[in-house]
């Protein structure tokens, strides 16, 4: 027999449950949604869990923040993320917060996991302090799993519940930025070639995916690299002239080439769930309308990566791709969004 929801948070939660097997029957196109949203990842995606941490990593001081609602919350951009943007876009009826600062009834709903700093391997990014990595991040969603099934009282329909979620994955910049192309801090570049790099990534990837199926993962929105090489920050410490670093590039093409090949096995080897390639350099190359730089950053940067905390940005915002030496302007999010929302609907 089941237990009395005697909690605001638990008949919200009930709520979400039903509506979500209503959603099954939903055949319009237009009708489509994703009534619980899970984002995993770092700095592109992140929202605050890093404003509390021992970290350098922050983004929670002007003039970050400066379009966004809430001011400086802990996105790495002046608004919104991509993230965000794609949260409302599949129907998500709250903001997201981050894991760290959420309730039970947040939780229910959506959860922001993603750090700035972390990668895939765990070391990544711990030069400038603590972060969450994605082991960490996929642990932290185990704790949602069995909070819902606590509140549920059955494995079984939190698994049914989770399992119509969309888990947006977009990690492993960092493994390059912030470990393998860092060999004062690590020697993974001594150890490995970009093949064998990419292949480590690649594995441990795929096991921390199942790990997020076991727990009632079924609709995966994997995103490939951007053009690294293209950030301001690549070209202004590597780049000839002020162009592309195409050794960065490189390492992001090997990496989503091995990614989208792993997509493929994943679909293959687990039938009851989709994992969808999201390709994060679709449009890399191409000026949208409005938009007059492209290869340099609105806010005054610390080492060509983070904004100088206090600065005045440029004006024109709405013109720039780039906030920061290495995030976009929402203006740039809106744009990605856009682009990459198809396979994304695919999984609605």
């Amino acid at each position: 027999m089941e237990a009395k929801i005697n909690k605001p948070w638990q008949l919200v939660l009930s709520l979400l449950l039903v509506a979500n097997c209503m959603q099954h029957y939903c055949v319009h196109g237009n009708s489509k949604k994703a009534h619980c949203m899970y984002i995993f990842g770092d700095s592109l995606s992140a929202n605050g869990n890093n404003n509390n941490l021992q970290t350098s990593a922050k983004s929670n001081y002007n003039p970050y923040g400066i379009d966004y609602e809430e001011g400086p919350s802990g996105r790495f951009c002046n608004g919104e993320t991509e993230a965000d943007i794609i949260a409302r876009r599949v129907g998500i009826s709250r903001r997201i917060r981050p894991y760290l600062n959420s309730s039970a009834s947040d939780r229910a709903e959506a959860a922001n996991h993603a750090s700035a700093a972390a990668g895939i391997l765990p070391e990544t990014g711990t030069h400038r302090g603590e972060n969450i990595n994605f082991q960490r991040q996929i642990r932290n969603q185990r704790d949602i799993y069995n909070e819902i099934a606590n509140r549920l009282r059955s494995y079984k329909k939190a698994e049914h519940y989770l399992g119509r979620c969309l888990y947006y994955i977009r990690i492993g910049t960092n493994d390059y930025l912030g470990n393998y192309f860092l060999s004062q801090f690590y020697n993974t570049s001594s150890q490995y070639t970009l093949d064998q790099y990419a292949d480590l990534l690649i594995n441990q990837l795929s096991g921390y995916l199942q790990d997020l199926h076991g727990i009632g993962a079924k609709k995966f929105a994997v995103y490939g690299i951007g053009d690294m090489g293209c950030i301001p920050y690549a070209r202004a410490r590597f780049g000839q002239n002020g162009g592309c670093y195409e050794q960065f590039n490189i390492a992001a093409s090997i990496f989503n080439k091995k990614l989208e090949a792993l997509l493929s096995r994943l679909n293959n080897m687990l039938r009851d769930s989709k994992f969808n390639y999201v390709d994060a350099t679709a449009g890399a190359n191409i000026i949208p309308p409005g938009f007059t730089v492209v290869n340099a950053s609105c806010c005054l940067t610390v080492s060509n990566a983070t904004c100088v905390p206090n600065s005045t940005p440029c004006p024109n915002r709405n013109e720039y791709r780039y906030w920061d030496g290495i995030h976009f302007t929402q203006a740039a999010y809106r744009d990605a969004a856009e682009r990459s929302y198809p396979p994304i609907n695919d999984l609605l």
